[in-house]
Order: C-alpha cells, then sequence, then structure tokens
C-alpha cells in the first residue's frame, strides 16, 4: 500500500503588501530587497483574521478537489508557528471544528518552516498504521502578526498564507510518500524566535518591549544552515533512493530567499530551474511556503501522476527535513 496525495489546496489574503509600500514604512527599497531575497510582494490578512481562518480556506479548497467531506477525514494536522491561541486550543482544533470534520482529531505541529514536511511524515505513518484513511495537513501562518514592522531587516521577508494536502490510503500506482528526512538542530535556537511569551519569558503586567514579542532572526546564521542542510538532505534523499537529480521533477524548497537556493544549486551542481520558485509573490510564509508553491505547480499543469517531487524545508528550532513524493 502507498499514501498518496489525493488533492492539493491553498489560499492567501487579498492584500498584497509591494516593496514600494514597505519603503514608506521603513528604510528600504524595491531594489534592495529584490537584490538580497528575490522578494517583490507579500500578502497580509487583515486585523481580524487569525491563521484559523486563512487555513479554512485552503482546506476547502483541498476537499472539493478531492471530492472529500470534511465527516470524512480521519485527522487534521495544521503545521504553524502563528496558533490562533497561546497553548491551547490548538488551531486545528479551530479548523476541524468550523468545517465540521466531526469524525477527525486534530492537532498542531511546531517546527516552523519544516512543519509542512514534518507533518507530512507523521500522516504517513498514521496511515500506515492501518488506522486511517485520510489525512489533511496544513502549513499556515499569519507572520503578519508577529513581524516588527519597524524593523528593516526581517518585515521585508514575511508574508501571510496557507497550503493543504489531503493524504489518502492508496496503491503504490496511485503515488506514495516514498522516503523522508526529519532532523533538527536545538543548538541553533537563538538564530529565529519569539522571546516572549512561553514558559520561559511568560508574559506579566508590565508590557514587555515590541522587538521581544515579534520574531527576531540571526539571518547570516540561517543563511549558512539552510544553504548545509539543504545540500546535505537533497543529496541523502537521492543517493538512498538511488536516484539522480533529473529523474526528479520538481525540487520543492522552503520559500525564505532565493539566494539560498541558488547557492544550495551551485553547490549540488543541479539547475536553478529544477527548483520551483514563488518567493517573489509570497514572501516568506513559513510553514505554508510548501504547499503554496506545491499548489502553484498543480495549477499551472507542471505535474503529473507519477512525477517524483522532493520538498525540503528549514527554520526555526532549528529544524530540517525533506520528502520524496511519488505524486
Amino acid at each position: 500500500m502507498g499514501v498518496k496525495i489525493l488533492s492539493i489546496g491553498a489560499w492567501a489574503p487579498e492584500k498584497i503588501l509591494t516593496n514600494d509600500d514597505l519603503s514608506k514604512m521603513v528604510d528600504t527599497s524595491d531594489e534592495w530587497i529584490v537584490s538580497k531575497t528575490g522578494i517583490k510582494t507579500r500578502h497580509i490578512a487583515d486585523e481580524n483574521s487569525a491563521t484559523s481562518d486563512i487555513a479554512i480556506e485552503a482546506a476547502k479548497i483541498a476537499l472539493e478537489r478531492g471530492n472529500l467531506k470534511a465527516e470524512e477525514l480521519d485527522m487534521i494536522i495544521v503545521a504553524t508557528t502563528t496558533p490562533d491561541f497561546q497553548g491551547f486550543p490548538s488551531t486545528a482544533c479551530v479548523v476541524q471544528g468550523k468545517i465540521g470534520a466531526v469524525n477527525a482529531g486534530a492537532f498542531d505541529l511546531v517546527a516552523a518552516c519544516s512543519g509542512l514536511a514534518y507533518a507530512i511524515e507523521v500522516a504517513k505513518g498514521l496511515i500506515n498504521n492501518g488506522k486511517m484513511k485520510n489525512i489533511l495537513v496544513m502549513g499556515a501562518e499569519k507572520l503578519s502578526s508577529i513581524v516588527n514592522w519597524e524593523d528593516r531587516n526581517t518585515c521585508c521577508l514575511f508574508g501571510d498564507g496557507a497550503g493543504a494536502i489531503i493524504l489518502s490510503k492508496g496503491t503504490d500506482s496511485e503515488g506514495d510518500i516514498i522516503d523522508s528526512i526529519i532532523k533538527a538542530d536545538g543548538t541553533g535556537e537563538d538564530a529565529l524566535k519569539v522571546k516572549v511569551g512561553g514558559s520561559r519569558h511568560p508574559l506579566t503586567n508590565t508590557l514587555p518591549e515590541k522587538a521581544d514579542i515579534c520574531l527576531s532572526m540571526d539571518g547570516q546564521a540561517v543563511y549558512n544552515f539552510a544553504v548545509r542542510v539543504n545540500t546535505e538532505m537533497l543529496t541523502e534523499i537521492l543517493e538512498r533512493n538511488n536516484l539522480k537529480a533529473e529523474d526528479v521533477k520538481w525540487i520543492i524548497p522552503h520559500q525564505a530567499n532565493y539566494r539560498i537556493i541558488k547557492a544550495a544549486a551551485k553547490r549540488l551542481k543541479i539547475d536553478e530551474e529544477k527548483f520551483y520558485m514563488n518567493l517573489a509573490d509570497y514572501g516568506n510564509t513559513s510553514s505554508a511556503s510548501i504547499g503554496l508553491a506545491l499548489n502553484e505547480i498543480y495549477e499551472k499543469g507542471l505535474i503529473s501522476r507519477g512525477d517524483y517531487i522532493i520538498t525540503m524545508g528549514f527554520g526555526g528550532g532549528l529544524t530540517y527535513a525533506a520528502n520524496l513524493i511519488k505524486y
């Protein structure tokens, strides 16, 4: 038996924030942002929307495309770093209730930008143990809610959105999650974090500094880590499955920075065209980015049943993960 991708969906808020818009908020420019990151625009949710609202829209699309009712879902896994609530209830439970998935369990998975790749492997295990048939996995983020809009080094990077995949029991000929790499390096915990709000530094009656409740990042440390692990993961997953890069239709990396992807491609001696990129339009959407890119590939007709694809994520934790998928 295999675990196939039954359907894919994605959604991003209507509002678009351009680099020129940002140049009116902080000391930056379109030329600087594009040259450093490759990002031109990002989608931003309105103040009244939460991560679950974004996730629900992507879930509805995936359910419709899969000709599946919400009641037929056995589990919902939401990978997110921007949950609706601190602690509980999980964003997955909010989604479960609002879409009417009355027979599904639900939980959040916290692995930052690697979250969707982690969730795919977790869902594969749940299906392969024989107790579940259909699992909705999502990467969903409202990063605009934790961005410091006065910090030009980070505010230009991030956007909001959600990607959804329904994984189902099937035969190998219908597709499969063939292999995964799921790893972390917790010694890099300080490279990407929100400092205040958890049990280490809980919120108190004294108002914290704005920077401490927003995302902070050591850009150089993340860059070095990302280039290294992308290179290592891709090499490992190809070698242990006796594949070459030319056997793979698409490599779908986490959409963080064009320079990271370019550097990894150069080290691996793989044509950049093999790496699907849409970060120019969405920016870094953390756990949502792989799903948003996969959905674009599907909608553009750039993938067919039987094609091999590799997803690769890296992010806060530090975490990193890859999936080899037969679509």
